[in-house]
């Protein structure tokens, strides 16, 4: 019988590396299952004597149930008392966590953290376990990431880190930190794109149905979400305005007199409710109006450049450059359905 060719990437053989993810519980179960898969897929697509990851789930609980934010219970592989014991070293330690666990931090499981930093070959936080890699001290001085509705929450909390709300992850030293949730998976990715190189991790993001490196950052997914903070408030009508007259030269001075207030009061306003200047806010709207368009397909460049307040295709061109760090053509040959209308933008 014929033999069918095995195509996988083979592995020259090399020590296997422990990764570590610990759960600060209840956790979000997505970042603990997307970084998972990643390393679970190179260790199918490798072959080699052993695989490439030896990866193991620690519950920083005593139980090894570990809770999630889903009520949805994930089983560990140890606890963190069972760890402590006697365990091989860590070649990476990934921390997780979710959005009520870093409001009452574990401080044992903290404190195991900072004493373990030196001794790993990397650091590494999921969305807003960046609060946790924070409190251990090890982010001090260093560019870090979380979910963009936290990161103003980081920054003050922790003035001696750099924080930086845009990127997907962010690496500093031997220390890793990425943005929300499904950032994980970008950064595991990352991470097995250091070790096995880019093959193997562009077969796991086909598997994965991902973008090995995905375009722009956070800024491409925020603006919406931001706006709705501003509910209740003396903005939401203006911000729902301000959506629907993107076409319209959107001056401050406009927008403070369909405010009925003053340029100064507006702009106070704005930083209050929303964190930004309203200048900048009509910037990111009209960006991310620009993107949805591009998504959605079926216009030209010249038609989404106009509808969304941009003087000209150029203009239109170094926003995306300047904000998302690629071209509106590159942009639509990512995200947008594949018709006529997608192939003609420039």
């Amino acid at each position: 019988m014929k033999k069918h060719n095995d195509t996988r990437p083979r592995l020259v053989s090399r020590p296997q590396k422990r990764v570590v993810i610990l759960g600060l519980a209840p956790v979000s179960a997505l970042d603990v299952i997307g970084p998972a898969e990643v390393f679970t897929y190179a260790n199918r697509l490798c072959m080699g004597d052993t695989p490439p990851y030896r990866l193991e789930l620690i519950s920083s609980t005593d139980n090894v149930h570990l809770r999630s934010e889903t009520g949805i219970g994930l089983m560990a592989h140890k606890t963190l008392a069972q760890e402590r014991l006697d365990s091989p070293p860590i070649d990476t330690l990934i921390v997780a966590s979710g959005a009520r666990s870093v409001l009452a931090l574990d401080r044992e499981a903290i404190a195991w953290v900072g004493t373990r930093v030196e001794g790993v070959r990397r650091v590494c936080s999921i969305c807003v376990a960046a609060f946790a890699l924070a409190a251990t001290g090890v982010l001090d001085g260093r560019r870090a990431t979380t979910h963009w509705a936290k990161a103003h929450e980081l920054a003050q909390q922790y003035p001696k880190v750099n924080v930086d709300a845009n990127p997907i992850w962010i690496k500093d030293g031997n220390v890793y930190t990425s943005a929300g949730i499904s950032a994980g998976i970008d950064l595991a990715l990352a991470l097995v794109s250091e070790d096995l190189g880019d093959d193997i991790a562009m077969e796991i993001a086909k598997n994965l149905v991902l973008f090995l490196r995905r375009p722009g950052g956070q800024a491409q997914f925020s603006v919406t979400l931001q706006s709705q903070r501003a509910a209740g408030s003396g903005l939401e009508d203006l911000c729902v305005w301000i959506s629907e007259h993107l076409h319209r030269e959107l001056t401050v001075e406009m927008l403070a007199d369909r405010m009925a207030t003053s340029v100064r009061t507006l702009i106070r306003l704005f930083q209050k409710e929303l964190q930004t200047t309203p200048a900048k806010y009509v910037e990111d709207v009209r960006l991310e109006a620009a993107c949805r368009a591009f998504e959605m397909g079926g216009r030209s460049m010249e038609e989404i450049a106009r509808r969304c307040g941009y003087n000209s295709i150029d203009v239109l061109r170094k926003a995306f450059v300047r904000r998302l760090g690629v071209t509106p053509r590159e942009y639509a040959q990512r995200f947008a359905p594949q018709s006529p209308a997608v192939r003609t933008y420039g």
